[in-house]
């Protein structure tokens, strides 16, 4: 089955999409994918193209998604957030022939896209498709094979330059079986929203495949989900499960305190990922609005979710149990398996996987392994079968010759009632021996930094050994983020060496 027949099997009463005030029911999607097939059609895409999607949150993403994987050509979604130079980067490693773009993009990627995209023959802008219904039985959606790629979803770049994870139609199907049966137990008047985008795995999921598969309804935003943003939809539209990032839920919570009450009374779920939920985060938010925050793992290169907290089954700090239709595996730096309570590197398996990196053989063979994927992530596995992020496995160092996890310092930070944000570093002192270093947000700026950083060391001597204490404390006013809220400690580690 192909995307196309998956998502309109039914005529279903649900309306698919709520955008800009307008609903969409399921039938009239189905008439303006077709439309938008056709379109892509017209235009000379053949079977293997890769079609480029520079568009915002919006149906015209949903329909063009929907129309070129059913045409059995390639989409490749591009964060509209990215630098001009960073996009141009995605679409010549991936050599789209098309790129539908937004009408203001138009002139911008004529003007200065660089001599080098030289497979491009077209960049046409929404407002220029051809637009009319195909004549009935006109449009061919040819089934999948079982090893065809759909679709290329860039990495957000939280370690370095982005990659290309190749998956197939499958996928999807696989992942609403598993993580949205299994976690999210869609009802029919379910309403799904969410501040992660369309172009990455997790808002994929979230706003698009999960609700349109169980003929729910998605809440689609073309604005940048700002705290006000986000509060205006929560009343307007009424979402029943929401999905954000850790920073966003921190700022939520800041703009409920101290601008005006957030809206949360139609929520019955809500769910975190891209970053490690810190515990008091997720007791803070139940605490406050009465929903549960259900904090999981996923990847790009896993498509979505694999480990994740269960309604009525949290532990606050956790990534959750492992999802049923996935196997995980810890592995010390020898690759021997590591025993329940002792941290390891975490390798998954499960048929989400990605075929590989798009036109990147050698760093395919170092992350897929024999149907592995090896996450870079660090993890402890409990006896009752929760599990807990320890960081990235290229985040963690050692001190005094014990390991560090950044995570775990962080989360005795987060604590502190003067701290905001905060990320830790690998660090040198001044006999080039590594140690922990703090970057942290104040909550007040004003705030005297010299007592803050003495209030902390006295925190937090407390509450860890010496070895994982920062012996430094770096106060900015913001950190670095990728797009879908993962910090760039890479980014955090270069300021230092500076």
């Amino acid at each position: 089955m192909n995307l196309f027949e998956a998502i309109f099997a039914h005529d279903l009463a649900a309306p698919a999409i709520h955008f800009g005030g307008r609903e969409i029911s399921y039938g009239e999607l189905r008439s303006e994918t077709l439309q938008m097939a056709a379109a892509i059609t017209s235009l000379g895409v053949q079977r293997g193209d890769r079609v480029a999607l520079l568009l915002h949150d919006s149906p015209a993403f949903v329909e063009a998604f929907i129309a070129t994987c059913s045409l059995g050509a390639i989409a490749v979604p591009i964060n509209m957030a990215l630098r001009l130079e960073e996009q141009c980067s995605i679409l010549h490693n991936c050599s789209a022939t098309l790129t539908l773009v937004e009408p203001e993009l138009r002139s911008t990627f004529t003007t200065h896209a660089p001599e080098k995209l030289r497979a491009l023959k077209q960049i046409v802008s929404l407002d220029s498709l051809p637009r009319s219904a195909p004549a009935p039985g006109s449009i061919e959606f040819p089934t999948p094979s079982g090893s065809e790629t759909a679709f290329i979803l860039y990495t957000s770049g939280s370690t370095g330059e982005p990659k290309g994870a190749m998956h197939r139609q499958t996928d999807i199907f696989y992942t609403n079986q598993t993580y949205c049966r299994e976690v999210l137990r869609l009802k029919p008047d379910d309403r799904l929203f969410s501040s992660s985008r369309l172009p990455f795995a997790y808002g994929l999921g979230n706003s698009f495949t999960f609700p349109l598969l169980n003929g729910v309804t998605s809440i689609l935003c073309r604005e940048k989900p700002s705290p006000d943003v986000i509060a205006r939809t929560f009343a307007e539209c009424r979402p029943t499960i929401f999905f954000g990032v850790p920073v966003v839920y921190n700022l939520l919570l800041e703009h409920h305190r101290h601008k005006e009450p957030l809206d949360c009374s139609s929520l019955r779920l809500c769910i975190s990922a891209g970053e490690a939920l810190p515990a008091h985060l997720g007791e803070e938010w139940e605490k406050t609005f009465g929903v549960q925050l259900l904090d999981g793992i996923g990847s790009t290169e896993m498509l979505h979710m694999f480990m994740s907290n269960h309604e009525n089954d949290v532990r606050y700090g956790s990534s959750g149990r492992l999802l049923e239709g996935y196997e995980a595996r810890l592995v010390d730096e020898n690759g021997e398996p590591t025993p329940d309570g002792v941290e390891g590197n975490l390798w998954i398996r499960g048929d989400s996987a990605a075929l590989g990196y798009w036109e990147k053989p050698e760093q395919s063979a170092q992350t897929f392994v024999d149907g592995w994927v090896r996450t870079g992530d660090l993890y402890r596995r409990e006896a009752q079968g929760f599990w807990f992020h320890m960081g990235r496995s290229d985040d963690c160092f050692k001190s005094s010759g014990q390991w560090v996890s950044p995570v775990e310092v962080e989360g005795v930070l987060l604590r502190h009632s003067q701290v905001a944000r905060a990320a830790v570093v690998e660090d040198f002192d001044a006999g080039g021996l590594p140690c922990p270093c703090a970057f942290v947000v104040a909550e007040e700026l004003e705030s005297d930094p010299s007592q803050l950083e003495q209030n902390l060391r006295e925190s937090l001597a407390a509450a860890l050994p010496r070895f994982k204490q920062p012996r430094r404390y770096v106060f900015v006013s913001e950190l670095p983020y990728t797009a879908t809220g993962k910090i760039q400690r890479f980014k955090l580690r270069q300021s230092l060496r500076k």
